[in-house]
């Protein structure tokens, strides 16, 4: 066996046996990718080997938690790709307000930043209140980022910047307070989002949405994960919901195409069909 079938094998073995012990399911993931992260983790972690490693990441819950740090991608922005929340706020709120409490699903939130910029979104149209915000990752150490509401003060300016050209209404300093180099948003923002761990590989959906956001998370997944997590979101979805992906992302030639329509030409902003 010559080193690449050998690599090979240790990468197949070390997926399954992750899947076995933690129940993470990592092997539908985009391979090259997952690679890519996997080799920088182990020379992070300096381990001269994927062999090396395997026996500590199975038996060590630390350890693991480290590799799946690695593995999964954290990287956002709040109000990121300001043109989809300006288009959300104008032409998707107002559907929002038709249905007398909202029920929204941010899959892959990562660090919180989309759930923060939404509840920021909703409050200004005076919706937060009837919304309930279900922001899921399968990372649960990011995670609790998420639930203290925390961001490094210096991406701040950023984050302003992209409010501003979201078409935020107010002063974007006003929701967070500002202590050394942090910035911990209001607490009343958190009042209604849910922060909790799934893993859109092998989890069950949450029932009856009327949003789900699974912006930048698919272009990870090979082409049956892709469409696995698209049912999932399609059956989570009540009928004139609204489904949201990545700008890398599209419902073209997918099966569930024909089910919805694009709402916003280029910004991946689709609405479930009502049945016949």
């Amino acid at each position: 066996m010559n080193p690449q079938q050998l690599e090979e094998l240790e990468f197949r073995l070390l997926l399954e046996g992750v899947f076995e012990v933690y129940g993470y399911d990592f092997r539908d993931y985009a391979e090259a990718s997952l690679r890519r992260r996997i080799r920088h983790w182990l020379a992070e972690r300096r381990y001269p080997s994927l062999s090396a490693a395997q026996g500590e990441i199975l038996r060590d819950r630390a350890v693991f938690t480290s590799f799946l740090q690695g593995l999964t991608v954290n990287v956002s922005e709040m109000f990121r790709d300001p043109r989809f929340f300006r288009a959300l706020r104008e032409q998707i709120v107002p559907f929002l307000r038709t249905w007398p409490f909202v029920r929204i699903w941010v899959a892959g939130c990562a660090g919180g930043e989309e759930a923060y910029s939404l509840a920021i979104l909703l409050h200004e149209e005076g919706l937060l209140r009837r919304c309930r915000i279900y922001a899921t990752d399968i990372n649960e150490a990011i995670l609790d980022r998420a639930r203290n509401g925390i961001f490094a003060l210096r991406d701040m300016q950023t984050y302003t910047r992209n409010y501003q050209l979201a078409g935020g209404s107010g002063e974007f300093a006003d929701y967070y307070q500002a202590r050394y180099d942090h910035a911990l948003m209001l607490p009343a923002l958190r009042d209604n989002i849910l922060f909790s761990p799934h893993n859109l590989a092998a989890d069950a959906e949450f029932g009856e949405m009327h949003l789900v956001l699974c912006r930048n998370v698919l272009i990870y997944f090979n082409p049956d994960l892709k469409e696995r997590a698209l049912r999932l979101f399609d059956t989570a979805l009540t009928a004139g919901g609204f489904l949201c992906l990545g700008m890398k992302e599209t419902l073209e030639f997918r099966s569930l195409a024909a089910s919805y329509t694009e709402m916003v030409k280029g910004l991946r902003i689709y609405r479930k069909e009502y049945p016949d």
